[in-house]
């Protein structure tokens, strides 16, 4: 329980099925927290600082609604565990690739440890409140986009194990986004009206390259921005500052609009160019996930390379070493290493692996 209005339904809905809930609040570390150690969690303990889902007044709305609800709360201490998840966004970024760490968070937090905890109380699922759907195909779990595609999450959720797919539980996913505020309303939640979290938990005001140089080792330094013909056109303060497809914030002028188009970690330079510079027929992928049987050749698909992007349609088979190769019917712009690309078959996820790199 995020103590958002999505989370805090799907503890009700779940208790109006007649579920035995135990809610969970995850203690992640975020500056200026002091929760204390233990298990039952005191609102005056709890001292988060203010930045996306985990804040202080996240963690008192997420006590209120189980009390509302009469259920056991719970805080976990993930803070050494979220300490891995920062490592590797800030490990991402200097290794010039684009994180998402909100896939790291679920498959490593809320479907990973809180999986595990889950099991230490025999509880039988994780249940969260995430837009996407479980359901049963051909007596198989299969993990399917919420009926509301505007807030579908199914895409961060592409890397859990088809083992634990029969232990989760989405009970929002088969509602819209709408409905969940009136059904909120409904049970008298006092988050009903409560915006949703736009921002990374410990990212405060979006300022990602700021987190990352405060835990760079020399910070950053200055390098080369370089045209497609490996001339100099500019400087920047450190490549971390740039994603591929940035168009604002460059810096520099050539008479026409300019994009980042490939970034160099070793020699740091970024490199700019127009915008078909950034188009990519396929790419290569690790670390897949697969959550049908792996076909042996390619198989139509439709595929999202980014979390706020439309799926596309496309084609999609497994490569040796753990990874898939997927080809677009047409070309993708801005296809960056170290997002997710992940592939459906309507509303069924299929495949996902990180982006190593664009075709």
């Amino acid at each position: 329980m995020s103590g958002g209005v999505d989370s805090s339904v799907a503890a009700a809905l779940l208790k109006q099925d007649g579920y035995e809930v135990v809610g969970c609040f995850m203690r992640l570390g975020s500056p200026g927290e002091s929760l204390t150690d233990g298990e039952f969690c005191n609102p005056d303990d709890v001292k988060i600082g203010h930045q996306g889902c985990c804040s202080i007044n996240d963690a008192k709305d997420a006590q209120l609604v189980a009390a509302k609800l009469d259920i056991p709360f719970y805080v976990l201490n993930f803070k050494k565990d979220f300490g891995r998840i920062i490592d590797y966004f800030v490990d991402e970024y200097n290794a010039g690739r684009t994180p998402n760490p909100c896939v790291r968070c679920n498959d490593w937090l809320k479907f990973g440890k809180l999986a595990q905890y889950a099991k230490s109380i025999d509880a039988q699922y994780v249940a969260t409140g995430h837009y996407a759907r479980v359901e049963t195909i051909n007596n198989i779990p299969a993990l399917l986009r919420g009926l509301d595609h505007d807030k579908d999450q199914s895409y961060v959720l592409f890397g859990s194990p088809l083992s634990e797919l029969g232990h989760m539980m989405l009970p929002v996913g088969r509602y819209l986004k709408p409905q969940i505020r009136q059904l909120a309303e409904e049970f008298d939640l006092p988050v009903f009206n409560k915006p949703d979290s736009q921002e990374i938990c410990f990212v405060p005001d979006m300022n990602y390259a700021g987190v990352v140089e405060k835990q760079t080792e020399g910070g950053f330094s200055f390098g080369q921005i370089k045209d497609l013909d490996g001339n100099t056109v500019g400087q920047h303060q450190g490549h971390q500052n740039f994603t591929i497809g940035q168009r604002r914030g460059v810096g520099v002028a050539l008479g026409y609009p300019i994009y980042v188009v490939d970034k160099n970690p070793d020699s740091n330079t970024i490199t700019v160019g127009p915008r078909e510079a950034l188009a990519s027929n396929a790419c290569i992928a690790t670390q897949s996930n697969w959550l049908i049987d792996p076909p042996t050749d390619l198989i139509p698909c439709q595929a999202k390379i980014r979390y706020n992007s439309s799926p596309v349609p496309a084609r999609v088979k497994p490569l040796p070493g753990n990874q898939l190769e997927v080809h677009f019917d047409e070309p993708q712009f801005a296809v960056a290493p170290g997002q997710a690309v992940v592939c459906y078959h309507d509303d069924r996820v299929i495949t996902g692996a990180w982006i190593n790199k664009a075709i």
